[in-house]
């Protein structure tokens, strides 16, 4: 094995990486990324039998089928989240949203739509789902249902098992945790596991958010999609949030990560709390 794997990357080898997934997922990665870059794929080239990142590069310009790009996407990109997550977006929906919404959209025989777009391991569509339950515990009147969409297959699949580590749900106050977890016993025991009967009101469905066109159906009430668009350029956060107002009904709300911004988008969107946005 050449040297190349076992210490850097090429600024050009570097370049031809992050092009790809920018073009890929609208992520941007900067040159101070370079050595990230470099240790999240060198276990990969090693697998791969490669000798070099310029190797790594030629196999991704002959993958066709886009497998291995998924894969580089998947390496180099940070699935981080947690319940209950910027915690006042989640008190917000369930205090202001839900109890106006879920009412008005009964008397029409219609459910709450939320949509999670980032969803990753799925603890936000989780929470969305815990905190819409809750309202219809108050409520039973309210409907409600959560779709839940990441990019990346390995972290779906992990959402759709809906099986956390113990330790994961300490942001869950114990109320909650009784409700709307099992935990698990013997060979799962250090586990936990969304209730079945709140799991079977979550759909999840793989969806780039750099497509053209969502596979989404429906027009949402409520859609999260936080802690993503920080990683965009402004041309791609541009077009994403065009996007989902596209997917948001009139009276809807967007909710943004604390630390994002729209940015000079005209998107028309009214502003009513910290990182969450209606169409009027």
């Amino acid at each position: 094995m050449t040297s190349d794997v076992a210490g850097g990357i090429s600024t050009r080898a570097f370049r031809t990486l992050t092009s790809i997934v920018h073009s890929y997922c609208g992520i941007a990665l900067g040159p101070d990324k370079q050595a990230l870059v470099a240790n999240r794929l060198r276990k990969r080239l090693l697998a791969l039998g490669l000798e070099s990142y310029e190797d790594y590069c030629a196999l991704l310009a002959a993958d066709t089928q886009g497998e291995e790009i998924e894969v580089l996407t998947d390496l180099i990109t940070t699935n981080h989240t947690a319940f209950f997550r910027e915690a006042e977006h989640f008190r917000f929906l369930g205090e202001r949203v839900l109890p106006v919404l879920g009412p008005a959209l009964a008397r029409l025989g219609t459910a709450v739509r939320m949509w999670s777009a980032a969803a990753a391991s799925g603890e936000e569509p989780y929470t969305m789902a815990i905190v819409a339950a809750e309202a219809a515990r108050l409520d039973p009147t309210i409907g409600w249902r959560v779709l839940g969409s990441d990019i990346s297959r390995p972290v779906l699949a992990a959402a759709e098992r809906g099986y956390y580590p113990i330790d994961n749900l300490d942001p869950v106050p114990p109320e909650l945790l009784r409700r709307y977890f099992q935990r698990g016993v013997r060979s799962q025991a250090g586990f936990a596991r969304i209730h079945p009967e709140l799991k079977r009101r979550v759909h999840f469905q793989r969806i780039n958010l750099l497509d053209s066109v969502y596979p989404v159906g429906e027009l949402q009430h409520v859609i999260f999609c936080r802690n993503v668009m920080i990683y965009f350029d402004e041309v791609s956060r541009a077009a994403v949030v065009q996007q989902l107002i596209n997917h948001l009904l009139p009276g809807g709300y967007l909710f943004v990560g604390y630390s994002e911004t729209l940015g000079r988008t005209h998107h028309g969107l009214e502003t009513v709390s910290h990182g969450v946005y209606r169409r009027p």
